[in-house]
């Protein structure tokens, strides 16, 4: 068995209070405290099987520019998807399973370039309007009962479970795998950085927060009671953790290493939402909603949110 991480972006931040404010409130917490942000995808080599867990941005996503209100900035691209699946040692044509954790589509952006893979997702995903389109996805309804703590999963080949853990979205995902007496889980957005699984807090990104508590406790309880890899997709941490093959111990938080200095870019007059990665074209407005073309984003209505996740105007960032 290997798992390896895909490499999308670098050297960004999120704030604290994006962190850790989903139920304290954002007012609890510090936004001059931040922690390293980057995004990453993984892939599973079981040796019969290439298995890929999420699919990244769009590659025609513009790049974040952030600046003091941004509460999450992913960073620079360092490849696009299927480069960085080649700079893995893969080519697209290996890949039989994509596992998708939600549909987010910083999670699900690449997925058109796998036609021939078969795509697991939860059954209330497979339903949403990033993946409903798409003929090869496979709606997953949990048919193999509890695994460990975990009330509902199914199995998606030898050492490979995916996990129901709601809340972040509605139809949330994890994934473990099992390899040589350790756990590896790919967690997508259950936590936006370690620090946070250690501090026991959510972010301020879910569709139910109450599920989401819910799956954050189910995590926790799992690593305390089993030695446990934790590969985050928007921290370094995921793959930094991976490389080591570093054991989650609750008890024994790593000391947090700040982010590196922010290489601001020039504004394109695009924005894109933080959360699901859609991207607000003035020159293509928002027609669906009665939003027309040439409406620059600051003279959008205080009421507008995005067309896909439904987030308002503030987890915009300029692009």
């Amino acid at each position: 068995m290997k798992i390896k991480a895909i490499k999308l972006f670098a050297n960004g931040y999120m704030t604290q209070p994006f962190a850790f404010g989903g139920e304290d409130g954002q007012d609890k917490f510090d936004p001059s405290v931040k922690y390293r942000s980057s995004l990453q995808n993984f892939l599973i080599d079981t040796g019969d099987e290439v298995i890929l867990v999420d699919t990244s941005v769009p590659s025609e996503t513009p790049e974040q520019v952030p600046d003091e209100k941004t509460p999450i900035y992913m960073g620079t691209w360092i490849e696009d998807y299927i480069s960085a699946l080649k700079t893995a040692g893969y080519k697209p044509e290996q890949v039989s399973k994509i596992l998708i954790t939600h549909k987010h589509a910083d999670h699900t952006g690449e997925l058109r370039k796998f036609p021939n893979a078969k795509i697991y997702a939860s059954a209330k995903e497979a339903a949403a309007q990033e993946l409903c389109s798409l003929g090869n996805v496979v709606p997953v309804s949990f048919k193999d009962g509890a695994y460990h703590n975990f009330p509902e999963s199914e199995k998606i080949a030898d050492g490979v479970y995916f996990i129901k853990a709601e809340g972040h979205t509605t139809g949330n995902s994890i994934v473990i795998v099992e390899d040589e007496g350790l756990y590896y889980m790919i967690h997508g957005d259950i936590t936006y950085t370690d620090e946070a699984l250690y501090e026991n807090k959510l972010s301020i990104v879910f569709e139910d927060v109450a599920a989401a508590r819910t799956s954050l406790d189910n995590v926790r309880e799992f690593v305390k009671n089993n030695p446990t890899v934790y590969l985050s997709t928007h921290t370094p941490l995921g793959y930094e953790n991976l490389e080591s093959k570093k054991v989650i111990d609750l008890d024994n938080p790593p000391e947090t290493i700040p982010p590196t200095d922010v290489v601001i870019k020039t504004a394109t007059g695009k924005y894109i939402c933080s959360v699901c990665g859609y991207v607000y074209d003035p020159a293509v407005g928002d027609p669906e909603n009665g939003i027309p073309a040439g409406t620059k984003f600051e003279d959008l209505p205080d009421d507008w949110r995005c067309p896909r996740c439904k987030q308002g105007k503030e987890k915009f960032n300029k692009a």
